[in-house]
């Protein structure tokens, strides 16, 4: 309180006094007792009053112990309850957090994780995901600015996540005390299986599949993978003491359309404790990819052979050759390869645009520029009578669709009208053209998508001769029927819009998020943030149906169907106001990842302990862990000194009490007959 404070409520007194002296005691007519009463009554209340006005800041300064927090954080996931370590993980929970002497150093904080992190004192062992990451990240939020210990009881199989050793501030010890048998048993594991989600019908597609074996001795195994009752790949796997882990890649096939569903499984005579890992189920979608092309020219010419016989090594194409004046129809084709146009293609040209087949345009020639230059809008020519070889130049930095540099720079010059080619508009360049050893930047192989239409240009005549060079080069026609291929299968996709759009998986595995998003378009296409969308999941074989509403999002809706048992699901999205409707399926594998594991992940706790200067124990040291607690001099108690200041005019008690002072003076003066 400054000096002025003081003296102004030293006036005060001086002031409250004296007027209340005046009236009540020296200017009195009548000297009753009761003036004592009165006079201090008014003291008191000019007395506060002036004080209100002072307004004198008052100062409070309280002491505070700050204890250094020690999170106990415990794996809730059910691998836990796999390895019959329920009981000793609450054993050790509850032995660490009531410990008298660790309650009164730390502020002791109680979390549970699985895929999630929360604060919790009693645990269910039900999660289905381990994500030792997410305590990393959420004890940084929670003490910053704090050195702190935490304890971890868990058993360290991670199956969600990134690498969690290197996700712990290194400046925080942590002290995993590791739970489950750490008795090594002999064991046969899918450890990983990769494999694409779709494949191509009536092709083959990769599998790749790391077994591991835990054990002393060697040992003979059985791998199979199974589709239904039959057995599509068996191989006999050997394993030893040095021989642990085993990579097995594999063709399958996809002889059915659809979501197709493999089991992998290893066996042998051995008696295992965990079966669960020997076995790991798959599913892959099986697209029919059948495609018709029409090629369509006014001329004979080597090009068109050439590129029947490229597109035909896919069993899923067919290839029909029509002269422009022949065509009835074209409904029945995906893709119309047009071999240099003229006027004579005008009505292929209206009815493509009506029917929005993608088209594949061939010039060379006997090309009418004019006439292409009226009936599309991608490309520019502006061409002279004389004729021109044109080279290639391959663009690496080309990414509508994977394609590799087969030697194109190595080919024969395609042959075409000279003169300019502009570009218009959306335009991807795969090739570019060079004369001689001028780089023209020309197009020579581009593609264009417009409003969901796609088309493609490669121009200039003679193309065979690429197929002819790419076999002298490889001894196989391969590489050039491949880059034809994916060309056809850039065109053959449609990618106009829809008003309403899911994206889903085909499959999960058990315990994964399961989550379907959509988006529904007005007929502007523009996101309809007022759409009412609804999903009805049901199991093909209880026929149980389910009804869920999608939540908006940023420019989504989704739903959670986590819950959902193992099996196949047919489901129907519906857009209530305007009655449109998707509908597809789903299959959830039957596969727990919490039950994949023998024994805890030592080796990983371990790291952990050490990154972080910390170090691991087992149940049976609990107590050492307990002492170490204690008996550490880093994690120490902090005195804090609080000043609390305040403004008394902020004290509402002061001016109920100034309220009752003048009340009780009027009542008491009324009372006594001097009002």
């Amino acid at each position: 309180m400054t000096t002025t404070t003081i003296l102004l409520i030293i006036f005060s007194l001086v002031v409250a006094g004296g007027l209340s002296f005046y009236q009540y005691l020296y200017n009195a007519k009548n000297k009753l007792k009761v003036n004592l009463f009165l006079a201090f009554l008014r003291f008191a209340s000019i007395f506060l009053i002036l004080l209100l006005l002072i307004n004198p800041i008052i100062t409070k300064s309280t002491l505070e112990i700050v204890k250094t927090p020690l999170a106990i954080v415990v794996d809730n996931s059910s691998s836990v309850t796999f390895l019959n370590a329920k009981e000793k993980a609450l054993e050790l929970y509850k032995k660490i957090s009531s410990n008298g002497s660790i309650q009164n150093k730390f502020d002791v904080q109680s979390y549970q994780f699985d895929s999630d992190f929360e604060p919790s004192t009693t645990f269910n062992f039900k999660g289905s995901q381990t994500n030792l990451e997410v305590i990393a990240k959420n004890l940084k939020s929670i003490n910053r600015n704090v050195i702190f210990p935490t304890v971890i009881i868990t058993d360290g199989n991670q199956t969600s996540g990134n690498d969690y050793v290197y996700s712990f501030d290194a400046g925080n010890k942590v002290y995993p005390v590791i739970i489950g048998d750490t008795t090594k048993l002999f064991d046969l594991k899918i450890n990983q299986l990769n494999v694409n989600k779709y494949a191509f019908y009536k092709n083959k597609f990769p599998a790749e599949v790391f077994l591991q074996y835990s054990g002393t001795k060697n040992v003979s195994a059985d791998f199979n993978i199974t589709q239904g009752n039959s057995v599509v790949s068996k191989q006999n796997i050997l394993f030893s003491p040095s021989k642990k882990t085993v990579t097995i890649n594999v063709l399958l096939p996809a002889n059915k359309i659809g979501l197709q569903v493999f089991k992998a499984s290893i066996t042998s005579g051995e008696k295992e404790k965990n079966a669960f890992n020997n076995n790991k189920n798959f599913a892959v979608e099986v697209i029919d990819q059948k495609t018709n092309v029409a090629i369509i020219s006014a001329i004979n010419h080597p090009d068109i052979a050439a590129l029947k016989r490229a597109i035909e090594t896919n069993a899923q194409r067919k290839v029909t050759i029509i002269k422009p004046n022949d065509i009835k129809s074209l409904q029945d084709y995906n893709v119309l390869i047009l071999y240099q146009p003229t006027s004579e293609f005008k009505s292929v040209f209206d009815t493509a645009k009506l029917a929005e087949i993608n088209t594949f345009i061939i010039t060379g020639n006997n090309t009418d520029f004019n006439f292409l230059n009226q009936n599309q809008s991608s490309l520019t020519f502006k061409m002279s009578g004389q004729k021109e070889d044109y080279l290639s130049v391959f663009n690496s930095q080309f990414n509508l669709f994977a394609i590799d540099n087969i030697g194109f720079e190595n080919f024969a010059p395609l042959q075409n009208a000279f003169g300019t080619v502009i570009a218009n508009g959306n335009v991807s360049v795969l090739l570019s053209s060079k004369i001689r050893n001028i780089e023209t930047s020309a197009p020579l192989l581009a593609f264009s998508e417009n409003q969901g239409k796609r088309s493609a240009f490669l121009l200039g005549e003679n193309s065979w001769k690429w197929r002819l060079q790419s076999h002298i080069d490889n001894q196989s026609f391969e590489k050039f029927d491949i880059f034809i291929d994916k060309i056809v299968q850039f065109l053959a996709s449609n990618n106009s819009k829809k008003s309403l759009v899911v994206e889903h998986e085909s499959f999960y595995n058990s315990g994964e998020a399961i989550e379907i998003s959509a988006q529904y378009f007005n007929k502007n296409y523009e996101f309809d943030e007022k759409a009412r969308l609804t999903i009805a999941v049901t199991n093909t074989k209880t026929r149980q149906t389910k009804n869920y509403d999608l939540l908006k999002g940023n420019n989504s809706y989704t739903v959670n169907l986590d819950g959902l048992s193992a099996g196949s699901y047919n489901f129907s999205v519906k857009e209530l106001n305007s009655k449109t409707t998707y509908s597809s399926h789903f299959e959830i594998l039957d596969f727990d990842i919490e039950k994949q594991f023998v024994n805890p992940d030592v080796e990983k706790l371990f790291q952990l302990a050490l990154e972080t200067k910390g170090k691991e124990y087992y149940p049976d040291q609990v107590d050492v862990l307990i002492k170490s607690l204690l008996e550490n001099e880093e994690y120490k108690s902090i005195q804090k000194n609080n000043i609390t200041r305040m403004p008394l005019i902020d004290w509402v008690w002061l001016l109920v009490l100034i309220s009752i002072l003048l009340a009780t003076e009027w009542f008491v003066r009324k009372y006594n007959g001097l009002l």
